[in-house]
């Protein structure tokens, strides 16, 4: 009898651990397919992230190269607009230079009047009232526009802004020193519209000592 009940209880407890088994097998397939659910969630949701990530960095480069773009337009109209006001204020400092050369004409007509009229001739007196008003009048209307005249006498000869008609030894006179004025220069606004023509001292000759 005692034998028998051995054998009864081993047959429960190879029972019980066959059902523990299986239980704990199913167990480890729910768990497994739990997992591998859960990964497949995880890959999803990665892709997603991956996706939305593309998507932000792509955006950032778009905004990026607008605001390239809207940065180099704005440069170029910055440009644009600074030359378009220096083209601007060229006009209007040099629109007067042909009306100026051609008024020139008449303050040398003035000047050459005042130099050539017989000033000891009382009966001149009144006309050369009348000359002297509407020359220094005329100038002081050019001046107003800015524009100025170029006497040299007595100053260093500077090619850039007198014209050399002859040259002549002076005594006691530097060489290259104007020494005289046959046509005043005009400018407009600082740039030269016309050269003073002018009369050069040059340096005398060495004289070789050893001659």
């Amino acid at each position: 009898m005692a034998n028998e009940s051995t054998e009864n209880k081993s047959a429960e407890e190879i029972a019980a651990d066959k059902l523990a088994a299986e239980i704990i097998e199913q167990a480890e397939e729910q768990v497994e397919v739990q997992h591998e659910h859960a990964h497949e969630v995880l890959s999803e949701e990665q892709e997603k992230i991956n996706e939305l990530e593309l998507a932000l960095a792509a955006a950032k480069s778009t905004v990026a190269d607008q605001k390239d773009s809207v940065i180099r337009a704005k440069a170029e109209v910055d440009n644009v607009r600074r030359r378009a006001a220096q083209d601007v204020e060229k006009a209007r400092k040099f629109a007067l230079e042909k009306f100026a050369a051609e008024m020139l004409t008449t303050v040398d007509n003035l000047e050459r009047a005042l130099q050539s009229i017989d000033r000891d001739d009382e009966r001149n007196t009144g006309i050369i009232e009348g000359i002297e008003l509407t020359y220094q009048g005329l100038l002081a209307s050019l001046e107003k526009f800015a524009i100025k005249a170029i006497d040299p006498q007595d100053q260093p000869f500077n090619p850039e802004l007198h014209q050399a008609m002859s040259m002549q030894e002076v005594e006691g006179v530097a060489a290259n020193t104007v020494i005289a004025v046959m046509q005043k220069g005009y400018e407009l606004n600082g740039r030269l519209i016309r050269p003073a023509m002018v009369m050069v001292s040059k340096a005398k000759p060495s004289v070789d000592a050893t001659a």
